[in-house]
């Protein structure tokens, strides 16, 4: 039987896969309002596996959104600081949704599937668990009229299969040629003999697919992957992958009163190449004046780790604020990210980090920390 946290289960939402997380004995905890897998074996087995091997996520919690009409760009271009004019069918764009002060309401990926004879265009969007009502709001409230947004959340499960060898294992499952298809590339194909949504992208930093399909189709493959030994993961591990690949994690790393800019995304920001978006005039003001602070990767000194929340020292006072931290077990040495004003934003400078009132040495380095081999 899985273990549980404190959390009374029966008011929290379950994904397809949940049955087959509790038949492998995962524990499992509470993640914006749902009951997932922390981890299966042990969060550095499963954070190896992903490194060296193949894993696989139950990341079925994400918001699933499909939007149909003949002004989805237009819309959406609306929305967000990237230009997404530049997609071909079949690519897809990492970028933010941004509120009227340049901050960050939630980081997802737009997918263009393409664009129909009669001009109808067809967008696939992955959002994060926790904004995904948020986002959806959001969207409704900005999108034009004769567009339709179809929320699929709860209709489809998802699977991330992340790793060296993850390509491999899923390509005996699929139709389709994966290796023909780039990083951020994607193709409605067929895996089991069933339709499927599979995106060359990933939270780990490693290469891998993210697989959308019907919840059945969804457990289907969760056993076949097992069987072809693909290592079960958990959100555990999917938090130490990410940060070893500096990637931001939404509520920690950045908010609504964090702008890209500031935290490291302005290859996003595309302020010569597109018209107005919201949030645009606040970009354009840091980007003439400068940012008051930057996301940096710090590298502690030892293995005390520094969590979310802790203060960034520097000459006794308080500049900054890390926001994610672990031991990571790809380096073997303790990682955070943190905000700090740009005058210490610069590799190899030093500053400390209070951890229990004590004051531990930390060096700003090149973000990410981790990158993997070509």
């Amino acid at each position: 039987m899985a273990e549980h946290n404190s959390v009374d289960s029966t008011l929290l939402a379950r994904t397809p896969l949940y049955p087959l997380a509790l038949e492998q004995k995962a524990r499992m905890t509470e993640f914006a309002g749902w009951e997932m897998p922390v981890q299966f074996v042990g969060i550095s087995h499963e954070h190896q596996a992903v490194r060296t091997g193949a894993g696989m996520f139950d990341i079925s919690h994400m918001g699933k959104f499909r939007f149909s009409g003949t002004g989805v760009l237009e819309s959406l271009q609306r929305l967000v600081p990237s230009d997404l004019s530049r997609l071909q069918p079949g690519q897809a764009q990492y970028t933010v949704l941004l509120n009227e002060a340049g901050g960050i309401i939630d980081d997802l990926i737009f997918y263009y599937q393409g664009t129909e004879p009669d001009g109808v265009q067809q967008w696939v969007a992955i959002v994060n668990a926790a904004t995904t009502q948020k986002d959806k709001d959001w969207m409704l409230a900005h999108l034009a009229a004769g567009v339709t947004l179809q929320d699929d959340s709860t209709e489809q499960a998802l699977v991330a299969v992340q790793g060296p060898e993850a390509v491999a294992k899923l390509q005996t499952l699929v139709k389709e040629d994966l290796s023909a298809i780039p990083a951020f590339g994607h193709v409605q194909g067929q895996v089991l003999g069933q339709e499927a949504f599979l995106a060359r992208t990933g939270y780990t930093g490693e290469d891998g697919f993210e697989v959308m399909v019907a919840p059945e189709t969804g457990r289907q493959l969760w056993r076949s992957l097992l069987e072809l030994g693909v290592v079960p993961c958990g959100l555990g591990c999917r938090d130490t992958l990410r940060l070893d690949a500096a990637m931001a994690l939404y509520g920690q790393d950045i908010d609504e009163t964090t702008t890209p800019l500031e935290a490291g995304l302005g290859w996003l920001v595309h302020l010569a190449d597109k018209g107005d978006f919201i949030g645009r005039s606040p970009l354009e003001h840091q980007k003439a004046e400068g940012v008051p602070r930057r996301l940096v990767g710090l590298q502690m000194q030892g293995r005390n780790i520094a969590r979310h929340g802790y203060p960034v020292m520097a000459a006794g006072q308080e500049i900054g604020v890390v926001t994610s931290g672990t031991l990571s077990p790809t380096l073997g040495v303790a990682i955070a990210l943190a905000y700090v004003p740009p005058a210490y934003a610069k590799p190899g400078q030093t500053v400390d980090v209070e951890i229990r009132g004590k004051n531990y040495p930390a060096t700003i380095v090149k973000k990410p920390f981790y990158r993997r081999p070509k």
